[in-house]
């Protein structure tokens, strides 16, 4: 085997495609460009990677448009500990006791447990959450938690969405020929 022998497999050298060179080069007139638009113009290579076409680009906007609404939040009663400071001692929380001192309004939301003061006094409280400092205290005071299962909370988010109910299943009507 001689080095010229060796050569490329067909179709692993291409010819560069020269655009624009007359109707004979099959790459004449628009030459792959297309018709009309940016993109069919001179120069349209050199568009900023964050140009939005004339639109208020998003880093300009950014000042009225502040934060944002996360739609898959679970809305929830905060409780700090400092509340549960009027229970006395080996007090079992319940959400229903809870609504029952007034410190939560209903069943409809979660409740759960902040470290907000300090428990002194040992309490077994059952909420659907508890920050890992808010346990600690209360597990330090001698108390104990139960975590609630948030099945028996009525989500008010809207039915379908992620932490909601499930979607209502509707029977879909067929609809009737032109009368």
């Amino acid at each position: 085997m001689n080095l010229s022998d060796l050569s490329s497999p067909y179709g692993a050298r291409r010819e560069r495609k020269r655009i624009g060179r007359g109707h004979g080069s099959g790459h004449e007139k628009t030459a792959g460009f297309g018709q009309k638009g940016q993109k069919s113009r001179t120069g349209h290579h050199k568009v900023a990677r964050h140009f939005m076409g004339g639109q208020t680009p998003i880093q300009m906007q950014l000042p009225y448009k502040r934060g944002f609404k996360n739609y898959w939040r679970l809305p929830v009663y905060e409780v700090g500990l400092d509340q549960l400071a009027v229970f006395d001692a080996n007090t079992t929380v319940t959400p229903d006791l809870l609504i029952e001192q007034g410190i939560v309004r209903d069943k409809s939301l979660a409740v759960v447990i902040l470290n907000n003061g300090d428990v002194t006094v040992p309490l077994t409280v059952h909420a659907h959450r508890f920050t890992k400092s808010a346990q600690a205290a209360i597990e330090a005071a001698g108390g104990s938690v139960q975590v609630l299962d948030l099945s028996s909370v009525e989500n008010p988010i809207q039915p379908g969405r992620p932490g909601g109910l499930p979607a209502p299943k509707t029977e879909r009507k067929t609809p009737v020929g032109n009368r």
